[in-house]
């Protein structure tokens, strides 16, 4: 029998979500067992289950007509659910998580499910070199296609977000043996502008746990957070994130031979994301804060170590 509801959001999720939207999250909370169920009965889609992941969104399995298995993806923010939705249609026939459907309505989504269950199909021996290329083929569909008006600019987040919000740490934290190192790499932070390449739709999220791979080992970029601009910082963002701590030199390189930015110019980028991403870090308690910290380290030495 066909299931009408899923039921409550389990509890981790609702507290990762209100942790993230704060109390306003709380009605929408409330909502969504009955927003998922609308768009299933919309789609002729069986429901199957949550799955208990991610911030910014609840999601749930289900099932078409013919067997084959979905995703549904809920948004709480609709801005947000517009331009992931956006990004996933530009690129379609990519290397991305392809949308089957989507109600604007709702804020709900049904995407394909990578490798037939949550979290995609194992990954293979040589991830680092697949990724990369995967990366660049998404530049490349966001250079060559037309790009919608919903995706913000980097040069605007960078300028309103990332600028701010450092100066206000800086301001605020004691960082004690940090305190050198964060402010040897200011200064190329301070002059970072865009220009390296020509702009396109870049991913901006690029964690390890966003990258998936299919039956056939090919990875899927999930949950972007779009913007327009320099390919440089989703190279920047893949190097210092994608595996915190590890083959950071590695990363960097690949980076460099397959986007064919110059190590010079990505670098700036890398210690623009690993100084942000200490300060958050430190701010919040983080136990990352030491990895980060080491990971900067790394990339103000004149020879990093990160691959080692």
């Amino acid at each position: 029998m066909t299931k009408r509801t899923l039921g409550e959001i389990p509890a981790g999720g609702r507290r990762r979500l209100l942790a993230h939207y704060g109390p306003a999250a709380r009605r929408w909370l409330d909502a969504v067992p009955g927003r998922l169920a609308r768009a299933a009965e919309r789609w002729k889609l069986s429901l199957g289950a949550y799955h208990d992941a991610g911030h910014a969104s609840v999601i749930a399995t289900a099932t078409c007509l013919d067997g084959r298995p979905l995703l549904l993806k809920a948004w709480f923010d609709p801005s947000r659910y517009r331009r992931e939705v956006d990004a996933l249609r530009l690129w379609a026939g990519g290397p991305t998580v392809g949308v089957v459907e989507a109600a604007d309505d709702l804020a709900v989504a049904a995407l394909e499910l990578v490798g037939g269950q949550p979290g995609g199909a194992d990954r293979p021996e040589r991830e680092i070199q697949v990724v990369a290329a995967a990366l660049h083929g998404l530049h490349t569909f966001g250079q060559r296609r037309r790009r919608p008006d919903s995706l913000p600019r980097l040069a605007d987040y960078l300028a309103r977000e990332v600028r701010p919000r450092l100066e206000r740490r800086l301001q605020k934290l004691d960082l004690g043996g940090w305190c050198s190192m964060v402010e040897a790499g200011l200064p190329t932070v301070a002059d970072l502008e865009e220009g390296s390449c020509g702009p396109t739709v870049l991913h901006a999220d690029l964690y390890r746990e966003n990258v998936l791979f299919d039956w056939l080992g090919h990875p899927r970029l999930i949950d972007p957070l779009p913007m327009v601009g320099d390919p440089a910082f989703d190279w920047a963002f893949w190097t210092v994130y994608y595996d915190l701590g590890r083959g950071t030199d590695g990363r960097l390189a690949t980076a460099s031979r397959v986007s064919r930015i110059p190590v010079p110019v990505l670098a700036p980028w890398c210690r623009l994301l690993a100084v942000d991403g200490l300060l958050f870090y430190a701010e919040s308690g983080d136990p990352r804060a030491p990895l980060m910290a080491e990971v900067l380290t790394d990339l103000l030495a004149p020879t990093s170590r990160s691959g080692s």
